[in-house]
C-alpha cells in the first residue's frame, strides 16, 4: 500500500512538472439548431502551445475534461471528455527583414470540438475547462509554474433578453504570430467577430476590454474536472495587473480590439482580452482569450508619432521619433506641415505663426524598411498656468484661485487635487474651489488647467496648513521717551486689532501708533477666517537716558582702538565720525590719526544723554634695518641700523659678530633675514621692527679639469666650468690665459706643470681650481703595469692602463689563462680591481691587450701580462 501511495505521488509531481506547455486559450460556440425551449451548440475549445517549448515539455493533451455550471446556482449540468482534434501549426516563417532579431513566433494549436444540447434558463450557463500550470518565469504573474489556467465561455439566459440563448458568442479573428519587440511601439491584433451582428433582428455588436487572467487546477491535480464558478484572477506581479498586463504604456482600444504601444521588458506575459456582446444595448454574454504573449529583444525599423502635440510655451519644437532608435534607420524626413522640411533626425522647427499643423516623418524614404507617421502639432503659445491661495489654518476654509493665463482660446477646464492623504475625494474641478483641511501638515496640491486650444498643464504646489495663522513682529520689548509716539508694526495675512484701546492710534491696523504715560504690554490679536492667533509688546516708558562710555586709554599710533557704551539708549552716535569704523552703534572701532577726543549720544526718542572717551596715541618705536644686501659664499656683510627707542635685539644672532651693536658683520652661511625689533617705554608698549634680507649668492665651483697626461708636441685643449670669466696661471705653453678653453703645446722642456685657473661668475664672487699636466718625451703609446696589488690599501689597487697621447682607448681587456675575459672597458684610466662578479681572485698571471688611436690618428696596439698578488 506505501509503495502504490509512494507511485501515486511521483506520477502526480511528473504530471505537474511535464505540465507547463499550455501557452494560452480561449473557448466559442456556435448556435447549430434550436427545438422549442432546447438550444445545440457547437462547442469549442482552442488551446495553444509554444512550438519551441523546453525539451521534455508535454504535448497537448489527447483530451480534454469540459463542464457546463448552470450560472443560477453553479450547478455541473453536464460533464465529459472531449477528444482533441488534429494539431494545427501557426508559424510566422518569415519574420520582415525590418526587424533586428526577430524571436521565433510559432505555435501548435489543439482544437476540442462537441455538440451539446441545453434547455434555456433564465441566467445561461458556463462552460469551462481548467488545466495546470503555465510556464515558468513570466514576467507579470507571480510564482507562474505554480499557476493554472481557466477557459470558458458564456451561454446567455432568458432573463436579460428572451432570445438571449439562441446566441452564436463571439470568437476572436486576429493574427496570433506577431513580432513584439521590447521597448518598441507594436500593435496587436484582439478583435473579435460575431455571427449574429449581420442579423438585423439582433442587432449584436462588441465591446472589448483588458481582464484578469483565471486561475485553474493545481500542482497536485494538474488536469482536474473543472470546478464550479466564480473563478478568481491570478496572482500579477507589480506594476502589472489583469486591466494592464502590459504595463501603463501599453492600451486596449475597447471599439477594435487593438493592443497598441510601447512593448515592456524582454519577456512572457500573460494576456487576458475579454469581448462583451451587446444585444439591442443589453451585454448577455463575454468571451475570453487568455494568451502568453513572448517580448523579444530585437529591434524594428519603425515610424511611431503620439496622435496629437502642443506647444503651448512658444513657436519652436524640437520633434522626435517615438519610436526606440534603430540602427535599421538609414534617413529621416520631415515634413513641419508649413512648407519647410528636415533631414535630421530630431529637429527643432519654428513655425511663424499659431494654428494647427499636420506633420509627417518618413524613415528611409525610398530605402528598405521605410515607415511613415502623420501626427498634427497645435501652436499656441502663450500658457502660463498658476494658482495661489488664502487661509491656511486647519479646519477652516482655503479658496483656491486660478491665476492661469491664456494669449489664444480660453481656459475651458480646472482638476484640483488638494493633497489631502486622509480622503479619496479630495479633488474639484470648480475654477476656484474652496477646500478645509481636517489635520495641519504641508499638502502637495496638483492643479492641472486646460485651454480650448488644447493646451495643458500641470501645477505642483506646497500648502502648509497650521493650527494658527503665522504672526510676526519686528520686536517685543522697547522703549519710548515719556511724550514721544511709537509706531508698532505686525504682519501676517487676515485683520489685526490692538489691545488695551488706551493712547493708540488706529487699534485695527497692523501698524498702529502708541503713546503711553507708563510702561504698557500691548496685545495683537490676527484674525483669518476665524483663525486667530496672538502676540505681545512691551513699551517701556522712560523719563531719561542711562549712558557711560568706556574709559579713557592710550594706544600706539596707526593702531585701531575700541569705543563703547553701555545704557539703555535705542540710538547711539560718536563723533568724530571720520576715523570710526560705524559711528552708529554701541560698540564700534575708531582709528585716530592723532589723540582724540571721542563723544557718544544715546537717545530715546525726545530723550538723550552724552559722554566724552580721551584716546592718547604714542608713536611706535622706530626700527631702521638698513638696506638689504648681498654676499658671495663664505664672505660677511657690515650691517648699519638706526633706532628710536630705548632697548633692541637681532633675530637671529648665530651669524653676527656683536648681536649687541647696530652695526654688526653678519656671516651668514644661508640667505637670511635679520630682524630688528626696538622697544620704547614712553607709552607705546608695542616693539617697533624692521628686516634686512641678506643674499648669499651660490657657491662658485671652479674646475680645471682632470690631471692629465700628453706627450711632446701633443695639442691639450683645457675646458674650464663654473663661471663667467676665466684667469690661468701660469701662462706657460698656453695659448691664451683669459678663456675658459685654451690650448696647451709642450716642448719637452720640462716633465710637468700645474696651472690655476681663477673663475669669477655673474655675482662677481670667485673660486679656483688646479690642473697638473704631465709631458712624456715619447711616442704616443700606452704604458701598462706588470703587476698590482688589490688589498685596499690605495696604492695598485687598480689595474689600468695610462695612456699617453692616445685620443681614445678601443678597448682595453683582460684574460685568465683559460683564455676567459675577466675584465674590458673602452675607457682611459678606468681599470681591473682583481674581481670577478664581486669575487676576489687568487694571486696569479693574466693577459691583457689594448688598441687605441692616437691623437694623429695612427693605432695603438700592445699587449701582455700582468701578475696579481696578494
Amino acid at each position: 500500500m506505501k509503495k502504490l501511495f509512494l507511485l501515486i505521488i511521483i506520477c502526480v509531481g511528473a504530471i505537474a512538472a511535464n505540465a507547463n506547455h499550455i501557452t494560452g486559450g480561449e473557448m466559442y460556440y456556435t448556435l447549430v439548431s434550436q427545438s422549442g425551449n432546447n438550444y445545440t451548440y457547437h462547442v469549442v475549445l482552442k488551446l495553444y502551445r509554444d512550438c519551441n517549448a523546453p525539451p521534455g515539455s508535454a504535448q497537448l493533451d489527447p483530451s480534454a475534461s469540459i463542464a457546463i455550471f448552470n450560472n443560477s446556482n453553479n450547478s455541473l449540468v453536464w460533464q465529459k471528455d472531449i477528444e482533441k482534434n488534429p494539431t494545427v501549426t501557426l508559424d510566422l516563417s518569415a519574420p520582415s527583414p525590418c526587424i533586428q532579431n526577430p524571436p521565433d513566433v510559432c505555435y501548435q494549436v489543439g482544437y476540442y470540438e462537441f455538440d451539446v444540447t441545453l434547455p434555456g434558463v433564465a441566467n445561461g450557463y458556463t462552460v469551462a475547462y481548467q488545466r495546470c500550470c503555465r510556464i515558468a518565469g513570466i514576467n507579470n504573474l507571480i510564482g507562474s509554474n505554480q499557476v493554472g489556467a481557466t477557459y470558458i465561455a458564456e451561454i446567455p439566459g432568458t432573463s436579460i433578453l428572451a432570445n438571449g440563448p439562441a446566441n452564436n458568442s463571439a470568437r476572436f479573428t486576429g493574427r496570433d504570430t506577431v513580432i513584439i519587440c521590447a521597448n518598441n511601439y507594436f500593435c496587436y491584433d484582439f478583435s473579435a467577430s460575431d455571427p449574429d451582428s449581420n442579423d438585423p433582428s439582433l442587432r449584436d455588436s462588441l465591446a472589448y476590454s483588458f481582464c484578469g487572467a483565471y486561475l485553474g487546477g493545481s500542482p497536485n491535480d494538474p488536469a482536474p474536472d473543472p470546478s464550479s464558478p466564480p473563478y478568481i484572477s491570478v496572482p500579477y506581479s507589480r506594476p502589472y495587473f489583469g486591466e494592464s498586463p502590459l504595463g501603463p504604456n501599453v492600451t486596449l482600444d475597447t471599439k477594435t480590439g487593438m493592443i497598441c504601444g510601447i512593448a515592456p521588458s524582454v519577456g512572457i506575459y500573460v494576456v487576458t482580452v475579454c469581448v462583451t456582446e451587446y444585444r439591442n444595448g443589453k451585454p448577455i454574454a463575454t468571451q475570453r482569450k487568455d494568451l502568453q504573449i513572448k517580448v523579444g529583444d530585437c529591434n524594428v525599423a519603425d515610424a511611431a508619432l503620439k496622435q496629437e502635440y502642443l506647444s503651448c510655451d512658444g513657436f519652436t519644437y524640437t520633434f522626435g521619433n517615438e519610436a526606440p532608435a534603430s540602427v535599421l534607420i538609414k534617413s529621416y524626413f520631415w515634413d513641419f506641415g508649413d512648407g519647410f522640411t528636415s533631414t535630421l533626425q530630431n529637429p527643432t522647427h519654428t513655425y511663424a505663426d499659431t494654428g494647427t499643423y499636420v506633420f509627417k516623418l518618413a524613415i528611409n524614404r525610398g530605402e528598405e524598411c521605410s515607415d511613415s507617421a502623420i501626427s498634427r502639432i497645435k501652436v499656441y503659445p502663450g500658457f502660463f498656468p498658476g494658482f495661489t491661495s488664502s487661509g491656511i489654518c486647519v479646519n477652516k476654509p482655503t479658496q483656491f484661485f486660478d491665476t492661469t493665463k491664456t494669449r489664444y482660446g480660453l481656459i475651458d477646464s480646472w482638476s484640483w487635487d488638494f493633497g489631502d492623504p486622509d480622503v479619496q475625494n479630495d479633488l474639484s474641478d470648480l475654477q476656484n474651489p474652496i477646500y478645509t483641511y481636517s489635520k495641519t501638515g504641508t499638502k502637495n496640491v496638483r492643479f492641472i488647467v486646460t485651454n480650448s486650444k488644447g493646451c495643458r498643464d500641470t501645477v505642483y504646489k506646497a500648502v502648509d496648513i497650521i493650527d494658527k495663522p503665522v504672526l510676526t513682529l519686528p520686536f517685543q520689548d522697547t522703549l519710548i521717551c515719556n511724550g514721544d509716539t511709537l509706531q508698532l508694526h505686525a504682519s501676517g495675512i487676515g485683520s489685526f486689532s490692538w489691545s488695551p484701546a488706551v493712547n493708540i492710534i488706529n487699534p485695527s491696523s497692523a501698524d498702529p501708533f502708541v503713546h503711553p504715560t507708563t510702561t504698557t504690554r500691548y496685545t495683537v490679536q490676527l484674525d483669518d477666517n476665524g483663525c486667530i492667533n496672538n502676540d505681545t509688546v512691551q513699551v517701556r516708558v522712560v523719563n531719561f537716558v542711562t549712558l557711560k562710555a568706556r574709559g579713557d586709554t592710550v594706544i600706539c599710533l596707526t593702531d585701531s582702538v575700541q569705543l563703547s557704551a553701555t545704557g539703555d539708549g535705542l540710538r547711539y552716535v560718536w563723533s568724530p565720525a571720520a576715523t570710526i569704523q560705524n559711528p552708529n552703534t554701541a560698540v564700534t572701532n575708531a582709528l585716530p590719526a592723532g589723540s582724540t577726543t571721542y563723544q557718544v549720544t544715546a537717545t530715546i526718542g525726545r530723550c538723550k544723554a552724552t559722554d566724552d572717551v580721551i584716546v592718547t596715541t604714542v608713536p611706535y618705536p622706530a626700527s631702521n634695518a638698513g638696506a638689504d644686501t648681498a654676499v658671495c659664499f663664505k664672505t660677511s656683510a657690515q650691517l648699519h641700523a638706526s633706532i628710536q627707542g630705548s632697548s633692541f635685539t637681532w633675530s637671529p644672532t648665530s651669524s653676527l659678530n656683536d648681536p649687541n651693536s647696530l652695526n654688526p658683520v653678519a656671516s651668514p652661511a644661508n640667505t637670511t633675514s635679520y630682524v630688528l625689533t626696538v622697544l620704547d617705554n614712553i607709552g607705546c608698549p608695542k616693539p617697533g621692527r624692521d628686516t634686512i634680507l641678506v643674499t648669499v649668492y651660490p657657491k662658485v665651483k671652479a674646475f680645471a679639469g682632470n690631471d692629465t697626461s700628453v706627450v711632446v708636441n701633443q695639442p691639450l685643449l683645457f675646458n674650464a666650468s663654473g663661471g663667467e670669466s676665466y684667469t690661468w696661471s701660469p701662462k706657460t705653453s698656453l695659448s691664451s690665459d683669459d678663456i675658459h678653453n685654451p690650448i696647451g703645446i709642450y716642448n719637452g722642456s720640462f716633465d710637468s706643470i700645474t696651472y690655476r685657473v681663477i673663475v669669477v661668475d655673474e655675482n662677481n664672487c670667485t673660486d679656483s681650481d688646479f690642473v697638473t699636466v704631465k709631458i712624456f718625451k715619447t711616442n704616443p703609446q700606452v704604458f701598462v703595469p706588470s703587476a698590482f696589488t688589490p688589498n685596499n690599501d690605495g696604492k695598485n689597487d687598480v689595474f689600468r692602463p695610462i695612456a699617453v697621447g692616445i685620443l681614445n682607448i678601443e678597448y682595453f681587456r683582460v684574460f685568465n689563462r683559460w683564455g676567459e675575459l675577466v675584465f674590458s672597458t673602452t675607457t682611459n684610466g678606468k681599470g681591473w680591481d682583481g674581481k670577478i662578479g664581486g669575487k676576489e681572485q687568487a694571486s696569479g698571471t693574466f693577459v691583457w691587450v689594448v688598441k687605441g688611436v692616437d691623437y694623429t690618428g695612427k693605432s695603438v696596439f700592445a699587449k701582455g701580462t700582468v701578475t696579481l698578488i696578494r
